[in-house]
């Protein structure tokens, strides 16, 4: 990312970025009126590439947990497929997500339901369709995304996109991963999420294989990998530039290497993992290896809301020599890339949707990337699309 410019203009024509720059440099004639935002940090619109829309009626409904698997099973149990409150829980958590300054969101969706909420909303979405089904045959799977993959063609250039998701490796069977795997576009997987996801992998057993029996998804003839979850990742054709990993909080050393090597990209949650007992993620490590990092809020289950800087204060929290400027292009650019958006999303540049966000700053601010990831509040941020400046 560039560096701040002080005292920087843009110039917006017909929704798009025409024209930016310094006090050294001037824009073109305009009939416009201009606009003086004061003391402001003009930014893109951030990039939440991690959510689950449709479990926003769920806000603050499962404590926190210190076992992942505990958590997970409260939750299930307490999902109702007719929720009569859901539709509006979701409509209200897109206006928070907008509200917080993000453009772009990538949300997780098991229905299809957020669709049309994103549809009449001023958020763009990549929705990512997750499949969970550890039973499913070779023939069975080839059956189930057929359908996801020609309304992901038949979406793919509009605002709200339709993408292929697999939920875990406890989860989905190796079969239906590589089914997943041929719809075009990103991919999105949990993965390393808990302790007990690497004790599936390479033992069969532990609480996972216990929720999986409970539920009746057992496939009896199934044998352990015996790997890591990366190296299972690899083992069904996901390892690649366009997979999502969300989470990553039990990663090694060595699975990060591997991931850098691959181009993954690892979206962090990390008040997400803290809550649901899955464990903290090494967020510093990641930086300092290498990797590509994007960030999310997960979902209203199991945060205590939607906005994106908020996660940012906590990422920073937890990598304190990180550079700010690589936080906020996790946030924005690095996020937008993963989501396949990045030409779109994520900068200001010329030629680039005008999806850009003014931020309030104190008058006596000496460095300005450093307040942005230490906490934006919503009431401090204008949208520039909402100042009627044409």
């Amino acid at each position: 990312m560039s560096p701040p410019i002080r005292n920087g203009w843009v110039n917006v024509e017909n929704d798009l970025v025409h024209a930016w720059g310094g006090p050294s440099a001037s824009g073109e004639a305009s009939t416009w009126l201009d606009v003086d935002l004061g003391q402001s940090a003009i930014l893109p619109g951030l990039v939440n590439a991690h959510t689950h829309l449709e479990l926003s009626s769920y806000s603050g409904v499962i404590p926190p947990s210190t076992s992942m698997p505990t958590w997970a099973r409260e939750l299930m149990q307490r999902v109702r497929p007719s929720d009569p409150n859901a539709t509006q829980a979701r409509i209200h958590a897109v206006r928070e997500i907008h509200r917080s300054g993000t453009a772009l969101v990538g949300d997780i969706t098991n229905t299809l339901d957020s669709l049309a909420t994103f549809d009449t909303s001023a958020v763009e979405a990549v929705v990512f369709h997750e499949f969970l089904g550890f039973d499913v045959s070779k023939d069975d799977a080839s059956k189930i995304v057929s359908p996801l993959a020609r309304l992901s063609a038949e979406l793919l250039d509009r605002r709200v996109q339709v993408r292929a998701a697999a939920h875990a490796p406890y989860s989905v069977s190796a079969e239906l991963f590589r089914a997943l795997g041929t719809v075009p576009g990103p991919r999105s997987v949990h993965l390393a999420e808990s302790r007990e996801e690497i004790e599936f992998l390479l033992t069969g057993g532990g609480p996972w294989r216990d929720v999986l029996d409970e539920r009746g998804r057992w496939d009896g003839t199934w044998k352990p990998p015996g790997v890591g979850p990366v190296a299972f990742l690899e083992s069904v054709g996901w390892l690649r530039e366009d997979t999502i990993a969300v989470h990553g909080v039990h990663l090694t050393d060595a699975e990060v290497d591997h991931l850098v090597r691959n181009r993954t990209t690892v979206v962090v949650c990390p008040r997400s993992n803290q809550w649901t007992g899955a464990g903290i993620p090494p967020v510093a490590k990641f930086y300092a290896r290498g990797l590509r990092v994007a960030i999310g809020t997960d979902s209203l289950a199991s945060a205590p809301d939607l906005n994106l800087f908020a996660e940012l204060a906590e990422v920073r929290r937890l990598a304190p020599d990180v550079p700010a400027a690589r936080l906020l292009e996790s946030a924005t650019l690095l996020g937008a890339q993963a989501l396949g958006r990045g030409r779109t999303h994520g900068g200001i540049e010329s030629g680039r949707p005008a999806a850009l966000i003014a931020v309030a700053l104190p008058s006596d601010l000496s460095d300005v990337e450093e307040y942005l990831v230490s906490g934006v509040e919503p009431r401090q941020i204008k949208w520039l699309e909402d100042l009627n400046i044409e």
